[in-house]
């Protein structure tokens, strides 16, 4: 056990007065979620490095194969994983004493793998330290804790709250409205207290049963582990109380759709914000920033927004972003500027949704941004007013999403190429799979009509 001493205080702190059960060693897939194995403690005491197939950045949300392999074929070869103890955090909800540890992938020549989420937001915030950079980013959580849902067919519904009523919509900010489903929040801020996550704020959105819960600002790898594992906690502690967590981009027909906003600023080799000149005022590289935003987003929509229900969400006048304005305190801009000083001076992209992979999501925007950096990119004119009259600047639907991802070469070259070519091979593939299922609303409206 002597790997212990490595990982941070609040895991030692959970393992203490007792004996460890179980290690989780996992990994992010393409959509996010965690892939791995589960092995007694002492096992993975034992070892150093585990293995897992490169087929799972080949599968599609479905269960589906990509045909994406490459010319070597569908061989299945291992990757190593080697634990990064750094990321050592408590599974709180298990039932003995368990350790999730995010693991590092690589081929056995001991590159990096070249597809894996986690590796594609290392390799830009690598290409920002190359420049004297160091990217900042606050990830802001968007979900809905809705009532259990086990048919598909049926409608989702708001979560029942502890008054025995639905959860009432058009509640933005309420607190009473976050108190009907108090004990899943109660046990939110317990889990993230064991696991050392530190929660800036939790307030109600404007959906029923919609929550957003802030993270404090930070290193990007670091704030993407962290909603990595935020999204297994949320959904564990809505299980406890009957009622499931929902990271669909749009789960309630009717009702806002939840985003993943990221706010950037990026400091220099002294620790300086490049965004605020040394009198406060705003920079070129401020306006370059923003410029790359506008110029590269439409690239960058498949991986922020990676479904075809990704696309109900950007709905003009409905509290999400359909274009790539640019404004100060403006909520309606796919682009906003947040009230700060000098020193916080940050973008906030408002496009992403909470159903992106969260390594993958701030990987591509800190991309567009220091495209704009390094091309020395101008923007638009600030939006003045509503944004929401200013035409549509993003892709409509994930066809011409992928569409767009896959001719971006300037975009690849910073996500990397082999990670691009396999993206868009499992899209299409996830795409395709859906253009087999008929909907309730074609039956409804087409069966004896047409």
């Amino acid at each position: 056990m002597e790997w212990t001493a490595a990982i941070p205080q609040a895991a030692r702190s959970y393992l203490q007065g007792g004996r460890l059960d179980e290690v989780e060693c996992i990994v992010s897939d393409l959509p996010g979620i965690a892939r791995g194995k589960a092995m007694p403690g002492t096992k993975f005491a034992a070892q150093t490095r585990f293995y897992l197939p490169n087929s799972i950045f080949y599968q599609t949300i479905t269960g589906g194969w990509a045909e994406a392999a490459g010319a070597e074929g569908f061989t299945e070869p291992d990757m190593i994983l080697t634990p990064d103890y750094a990321t050592a955090t408590a599974a709180p909800w298990a039932k003995d004493r368990t350790l999730q540890v995010i693991h590092d992938l690589s081929a056995r020549d001991g590159r990096p793998v070249p597809v894996a989420p986690r590796n594609v937001l290392k390799r830009v915030v690598e290409a920002y330290a190359a420049r004297g950079l160091t990217p900042i980013v606050a990830p802001e959580m968007e979900f809905y804790l809705v009532a259990p849902n086990t048919d598909p067919a049926s409608a989702i519904q708001p979560m029942i709250g502890r008054s025995g009523r639905p959860a009432a919509a058009r509640q933005a900010y309420s607190l009473s409205a976050v108190d009907e489903y108090g004990p899943v929040i109660d046990d939110i801020y317990d889990f993230a207290e064991t696991m050392g996550f530190e929660i800036d704020a939790i307030t109600q959105e404007g959906g029923a049963g919609q929550v957003e819960i802030n993270l404090r600002r930070g290193d990007p790898v670091k704030l993407a582990d962290e909603v990595f594992h935020f999204k297994r906690l949320i959904r564990e502690a809505a299980l406890r109380h009957d009622c499931y967590a929902t990271f669909m981009a749009k789960p309630i027909e009717g009702e806002p759709g939840s985003a993943m906003h990221i706010h950037h600023s990026v400091l220099d080799e002294a620790g300086a914000n490049i965004f605020s000149a040394r009198d406060g005022t705003e920079t070129a590289e401020f306006m370059h920033f923003i410029g790359g935003l506008q110029a590269h987003l439409p690239s960058a929509i498949a991986v922020l927004a990676p479904y075809v229900n990704s696309y109900r969400r950007y709905v003009r006048d409905h509290a999400a972003p359909v274009n790539l304005e640019w404004g100060r305190d403006n909520r309606t801009t796919g682009l906003r500027i947040p009230l700060s000083d000098p020193a916080a001076r940050r973008v906030e992209n408002r496009l992403a949704g909470m159903d992106c992979n969260p390594y993958l999501g701030i990987a591509a925007s800190l991309a567009c941004g220091l495209l704009g950096l390094t091309e020395r990119r101008g923007p638009a004119a600030e939006c003045i007013g509503d944004a929401y009259a200013a035409p549509a600047a993003t892709p409509t639907g994930l066809s011409d999403a992928i569409g767009q991802f896959s001719r971006a070469t300037a975009l690849h070259a910073l996500l990397g190429p082999e990670f691009a070519r396999v993206y868009a091979i499992v899209k299409t593939t996830e795409y395709d799979e859906f253009l087999h299922v008929i909907s309730p609303w074609e039956r409804q409206h087409l069966l004896l009509t047409v």
